[in-house]
């Protein structure tokens, strides 16, 4: 097993190594690998590299198409026409490569075919079981991700459940909506590929660079969080399909777990810590792995890139082709839209927008004033961040009635909720709060520290404020009573100030309008931007029509 493993780290040090290599060439263009790639042990792991990099090619697309079409984004005046087409919700997209979905057809057909020889190989071959089940259940999870990515822009999925030699074959397979397409998601995680499903995990890091485990100190973590991880993936899809109490499950039982384990700062708690790094999440690459769920990264050195910056920052050699709108930024300062407080704007304004080289950009993937020239900026795609997690589960509990858990992860954290929690004549607290374990707050509570109990108390900077860290911020906290839909609404406003420009915020007013049968909050807030070009009351018409998604004939036999 040694020697397997040195063979695989002396080619994936090539990779990182020498510029452009097999393994990180962004190139989507063949559907298919060679017929017989998994001949050796070390192939079994290479293949998987594949995998990585057609995500990394398509990591940056959503964002266009969805930031187009939501509330916060236009093209400006040197943006070429497809842009125009998908920003005017144009119906006819033909030839358009940017609304061209082959991208995400390719990384589902790579998932198929890597899945079959996989299987193919470790029938013929001796391979480490926990190996084998580790990298079926990741490649499950990627084509989850793909196919629940398509079905959330697109409105349906061509469900292509075995490899094609061609985008030609798609004809061949059955075409879902995009509620049938979350049920077969969901089944593809239960079920899985040769008796594994979703769950098991992988840790390149571990593998690859055993001497470095535990550290940051590995370039393979980033191969960790490529990868989406199960909790992620599979709240996401129960979400969409109604399915509450299992999508908080599955998140919370993740989050409490790294609650319970540190007493410092957390990964996903939102501490005053993680709070004050907002602005880090896309640009440093030591604190934003405080944030990161999962993400698609980028090294320039190995010429590897996105072409986010290339649309939104103006220095040179990037096109600024993207625009914040002046609806878009005029709501992070508007008290009607976000309870200020005693501030003047949001806290994170500044560092979604900014002004550079005379025009408004979207600062938030490269900081006004950045040290690196622009090309150098590896910016890195989050499909997952613990922003996600707290944005899923507040939805997830407005829609059981659960208003003050809502509040907490909104407004100001578990810490503000801490006596709800019980404790023993030692003051030491336990139990659960709607799931949540006291170690979120600045409870004396039981860590394990080294396999046994030890009673303690979490560190000031990090007890959970909340994703708007009202208390912290001074900011104002937003109102959620027992409307639910209103509580929604809410959500919604708190995401375009959390995750703008991020392709996140789109889909999810798509899942609210198809909840209520009703897309007139979406339509009010994007045909905000619209009033600036004039043709607000016609975008608004199309999503009041249930316009919401990407039109692109894929010439299929619908089945």
């Amino acid at each position: 097993m040694k020697k397997i493993l040195l063979s695989t780290m002396l080619l994936c040090g090539a990779a990182m190594l020498g510029g452009c290599s097999d393994f990180f060439e962004v190139d989507t263009k063949n559907v298919l690998d060679d017929e017989n790639y998994i001949t050796e042990e070390n192939e079994v792991y290479s293949g998987y590299i594949g995998l990585m990099t057609k995500m990394q090619a398509i990591g940056d697309k959503v964002i266009y198409l969805n930031e187009l079409r939501g509330e916060m984004v236009k093209p400006t005046a040197f943006a070429p026409s497809e842009l125009y087409s998908l920003y005017n919700y144009e119906d006819d997209l033909t030839g358009n490569s940017y609304a061209d979905p082959a991208g995400y057809y390719e990384l589902v057909n790579a998932c198929n075919d890597y899945l079959r020889k996989l299987k193919a190989y470790k029938d013929s071959h001796t391979l480490n079981d926990s190996y084998y089940k580790s990298l079926v259940s990741s490649a499950l999870r990627i084509k989850a991700w793909a196919f629940m990515t398509i079905a959330k822009t697109y409105g349906e999925v061509v469900w292509v459940d075995k490899p094609m030699t061609s985008l030609r074959d798609l004809s061949q397979f059955k075409t879902l909506n995009l509620d049938d397409a979350m049920a077969a998601c969901k089944n593809l995680l239960d079920i899985g590929y040769d008796g594994v499903d979703g769950t098991y995990d992988i840790s390149w890091q571990e593998w690859l660079d055993p001497s470095t485990a535990g550290t940051t100190d590995s370039p393979y973590r980033d191969w960790d969080n490529i990868t989406p991880p199960y909790y992620a993936v599979y709240g996401e899809i129960c979400l969409w399909l109604g399915k509450y109490q299992r999508c908080i499950d599955v998140i919370l039982e993740h989050m409490n777990e790294i609650a319970y384990t540190t007493t410092s700062n957390a990964q996903y708690l939102r501490g005053r810590w993680l709070l004050g790094k907002y602005r880090d999440y896309w640009t440093d690459n030591t604190y934003y792995n405080y944030e990161v769920v999962s993400a698609i990264s980028y090294d320039s050195n190995n010429r590897q890139t996105n072409s986010l910056l290339k649309h939104f920052d103006s220095d040179s050699p990037n096109k600024y082709w993207l625009a914040p709108s002046e609806a878009g930024m005029a709501r992070f300062s508007d008290d009607t839209f976000t309870p200020l407080g005693t501030q003047e704007e949001d806290w994170r304004a500044g560092d979604t927008f900014a002004e550079q080289n005379g025009n408004w950009i979207i600062s938030k993937f490269r900081a006004v004033g950045s040290s690196k020239p622009a090309y150098e900026d590896d910016v890195r795609v989050y499909t997952y961040r613990g922003a996600d997690l707290y944005f899923m589960l507040a939805e997830a509990f407005n829609q059981l009635g659960k208003t003050e858990v809502v509040d907490a992860l909104i407004n100001n954290g578990l810490e503000y909720y801490k006596d709800e929690f019980e404790a023993d004549a030692d003051g030491v607290y336990s139990g659960t709060w709607n799931g949540f374990l006291p170690n979120w707050t600045s409870n004396k509570t039981n860590y394990l520290r080294g396999g046994s109990l030890e009673i303690t108390t979490r560190s000031v900077n990090s007890v959970d404020l909340g994703i708007r860290g009202c208390t912290e911020k001074q900011i104002g906290a937003r109102s959620f009573t027992g409307d639910k839909r209103a509580n929604d609404e809410e959500i919604l406003k708190e995401m375009m100030m959390e995750m703008s420009c991020e392709g996140k915020v789109y889909p999810a007013m798509i899942r609210m309008a198809k909840r209520y049968n009703d897309p007139s909050f979406m339509a009010q807030c994007i045909g905000e931007k619209y009033e600036e070009t004039g043709n607000a009351a016609e975008i608004r018409a199309k999503i009041m029509n249930g316009d919401y998604f990407i039109k692109w004939d894929l010439d299929t036999d619908k089945k």
